[in-house]
């Protein structure tokens, strides 16, 4: 275990917040799968805390081998995975499976293994990745609309185009950071309004398109268009259920909660291990298990910003960034889903809802951000070892 510990390098705080958020973690979903448990499965708890162990188990393993690669060869890795996240979002089209009820084909089987994984999850990283390093290459230089074109936004279109029929969330949330990146990254304001515009007169194409059809693309259409009825009125309505049962939750919870598995919301909650584990939490820990969340998620957002203002490069600023931000976002979206100051929108809340694929690719994305920390530590240990005289000496010797 102390070897272990000696050859973890990167930001501490990193770790710690990480493993916080982890550990924290395995109560809730253990409470909240009981309800899985007794109406889709065996009726045995324990399988979901196993499940959800071996889930954190093998995201920190990644997270582990991951922050062990310096960053600079995430650059060409971006590239190469491009492609491939092409392909995978299109036999997800075509092969894709349902799972836990959505109406949407988002996840592929692993052959041989019997999991399943969500390959939006890892495009949004690839990409973020991706733009992070094309950014860096123009940041000293001016450029046209045109150039960037193919380069840039040619693939970042191409996967919005690929996720949106099955996911608008997840769609919408990777254009908003990719945007914010650019716009990070020194990228002309003028050229992203054009890229917004184009977006919206995008999405206002598909839209119409689809409700021109029969299929699943017209009822899955037809499913945003009432989320977002169904949060713009203040009428309770039978589309109104998961919400109205999550902030019962909240409420029951009050100040210091009723208690760990003490939760009754999360027998009528649906998705209460993941989309709605924030008002499961709030519930059995009250505000101040709430609160703790948020300062958690706070303070990681602090440690990603002093790893990307300490970083040697601008691929390695723009990088933490890239895939650190949308962490943070992702989890306050959940949040405010929980509370009703947002739509619904399936978003997990980053290492502590349930489900592998999410897991995996946020200590994915953490890892690529300790990689980047751990490149900063082995240039200040050069520089104190070339400042002592004595360390010269032994060297030369």
């Amino acid at each position: 275990m102390q070897t272990l510990f000696k050859n973890i390098k990167g930001d501490r705080l990193i770790w710690a917040i990480a493993a916080l958020l982890a550990i924290f973690s395995f109560l809730p979903v253990y409470s909240a799968a009981s309800n899985l448990a007794y109406t889709g499965g065996t009726g045995n708890t324990f399988t979901y805390f196993v499940k959800h162990f071996m889930h954190l188990f093998l995201g920190f393993a990644i997270m582990y081998g991951v922050h062990k690669i310096p960053y600079r060869y995430f650059r060409g890795l971006s590239m190469v995975m491009i492609p491939i996240v092409l392909v995978l979002l299109v036999i997800t089209m075509l092969q894709g499976t349902t799972i836990g009820g959505a109406n949407a084909s988002r996840w592929i089987q692993i052959p041989f293994v019997g999991m399943s994984f969500q390959t939006s999850t890892l495009a949004a990283v690839v990409l973020m990745v991706y733009v992070a390093r094309y950014l860096s290459k123009i940041h000293d230089r001016k450029v046209s609309f045109v150039e960037t074109i193919i380069p840039l936004w040619a693939p970042v279109f191409l996967i919005l185009i690929l996720i949106l029929p099955a996911n608008f969330s997840t769609t919408a949330i990777i254009f908003l950071m990719v945007m914010m990146l650019a716009f990070i990254g020194g990228y002309p304001i003028r050229y992203l309004g054009i890229i917004l515009i184009s977006g919206v007169v995008a999405l206002a194409l598909f839209v119409t398109m689809a409700k021109l059809t029969t299929g699943s693309l017209n009822v899955k259409v037809t499913t945003w268009e009432n989320r977002i009825l169904n949060y713009s009125n203040n009428e309770d309505t039978e589309g109104d259920y998961q919400i109205e049962n999550a902030k019962i939750a909240i409420a029951s919870g009050g100040i210091r909660g009723l208690g760990p598995g003490k939760s009754r919301q999360k027998n009528v909650l649906p998705q209460s291990s993941s989309d709605f584990i924030f008002a499961i939490i709030v519930e059995e820990y009250g505000l101040l298990g709430g609160l703790f969340l948020l300062i958690l998620y706070s303070w990681l957002l602090f440690r990603i910003v002093i790893v990307s203002q300490k970083s040697d490069t601008i691929f390695g600023k723009l990088l933490v960034l890239g895939v650190g931000l949308p962490i943070i976002f992702q989890a306050l979206i959940n949040m405010a889903v929980a509370v009703e100051l947002f739509p619904v929108t399936g978003q997990t809340l980053p290492l502590i809802s349930s489900g592998g694929t999410s897991i995996w690719m946020t200590c994915l994305a953490i890892g690529i951000i300790l990689s980047v920390s751990a490149k900063r530590e082995q240039i200040k240990e050069q520089e104190i070892n070339n400042d002592n005289p004595l360390e010269i000496l032994s060297e030369t010797i």
